[in-house]
């Protein structure tokens, strides 16, 4: 059985392009309840894999669209999706089983991908008496924060 890794991702561009877009998610989403299996859109081939799974928007957001994916995160099929419709994005995604946690940013035809490593997840730890994490001297009632934290700081600290 597959883990399921979340994403988020938000497009950028021109309103007639995010339109195309919303309609391409919803037409994904109606199409996995009718066939019961993961989506693509048409105009990427099958043989990538990184099918949408449980896509949903929610109400009133435009441009940000949440899904489920196999194992890690689809990044190369989001990207062929700006290809196409010449937006940009930011894809999060996280798949804390696998010790996969990251940010995908497409901007001007460049992909950067930030993710964290193991040792990044070295740097805190659980403690199984007080039901807390513990990272940089500070007690924490959920990693959430804590690998943001640590996202952020790496997303900081990148040179192009």
């Amino acid at each position: 059985m597959a883990n399921w890794c979340s994403n988020t991702v938000v497009f950028e561009g021109k309103p007639e392009a995010i339109e195309q877009i919303q309609k391409l998610f919803k037409l994904m989403a109606e199409q996995e309840l009718k066939e019961n299996c993961g989506q693509l859109p048409d105009f990427i081939s099958e043989d990538n894999g990184g099918y949408f799974f449980a896509t949903y928007q929610y109400e009133g957001d435009t441009d940000v669209f949440q899904y489920e994916t196999k194992w890690s995160p689809n990044i190369e099929v989001v990207q062929k999706i700006a290809e196409h419709y010449k937006v940009n994005f930011i894809q999060d995604y996280e798949e804390l089983g696998c010790l996969i946690y990251g940010r995908a940013i497409f901007a001007d035809r460049l992909l950067t991908d930030i993710y964290l490593e193991d040792d990044d997840f070295e740097k805190y730890q659980f403690d199984e008496e007080t039901d807390t994490y513990l990272f940089e001297g500070k007690e924490y009632d959920s990693d959430c924060e804590i690998l943001e934290t640590l996202l952020e700081q790496k997303i900081a600290n990148h040179q192009p």
